[in-house]
């Protein structure tokens, strides 16, 4: 069956409630409050590279699809790995508007009806079911004028679903990952695309490392 943003799986349904369910009670078996999960802070890793494309496609508007409580963006005064301080987010990203959308997360839960020059999408598609991830980076697209940016997690998380599941239900290679963005990057070749597949690995002595792995647009 082709799923759709109007008919998405049951799978996709299911997981939608649990994701609200987090959202409001926290993470009961680790006792995680409900305003530190999902918090919405897992873009901070890659700011810059969002601002690289900002600055090269001259983007003004953004969606950051997937959220969560979008913490980040209610910041002040910012401080950069070079000591730099600036006001918010957005104006570390010189850009006039962006706009949160999570529908698990009732205040932004409202699709958006406008599309943005850029999309921007962390930390949110190896939570979605595999079945559905098609159509899910169909519309990352179908919002975007001139780039989507998205990471995706290749490791299981940390945390878990009110079920017992690993909340990352779809754990696949960036070669995986690749063929849907490149599918939906060639029906929309005006538009510029960066995915950064992310693994975690042990570092010795409790530590852990990441490392990545960018699929996209020749540069």
């Amino acid at each position: 069956m082709q799923y759709s943003r109007a008919n998405p799986s049951p799978r996709y349904r299911e997981l939608l409630e649990l994701y609200r369910q987090m959202h409001v009670e926290g993470e009961r078996a680790t006792g995680r409050p409900a305003k530190d999960t999902f918090p919405g802070v897992s873009l901070g890793p890659h700011v810059g590279r969002v601002k690289r494309l900002v600055a090269k496609t001259g983007a003004t508007s953004l969606l950051d699809y997937g959220s969560g409580k979008g913490r980040l963006y209610d910041l002040r005064d910012v401080k950069l790995p070079d000591g730099t301080v600036m006001p918010s987010l957005s104006d570390y990203w010189d850009v006039d508007y962006v706009l949160c959308y999570d529908p698990a997360y009732v205040p932004f839960s409202e699709a958006p009806k406008q599309k943005f020059d850029g999309v921007v999408c962390t930390d949110v598609l190896e939570h979605c079911p595999e079945e559905d991830i098609g159509w899910i980076i169909e519309e990352l697209f179908g919002y975007a004028t001139r780039f989507v940016f998205a990471t995706v997690a290749c490791y299981p998380a940390s945390k878990h679903l009110p079920n017992g599941e690993n909340a990352h239900v779809t754990i696949r290679s960036p070669e995986w990952w690749e063929a849907p963005f490149a599918a939906a990057a060639a029906r929309t070749p005006a538009i510029e695309w960066e995915v950064w597949a992310i693994f975690r690995e042990e570092a010795g002595e409790g530590r852990v490392r990441y490392a990545d792995v960018r699929m996209g647009s020749p540069t």
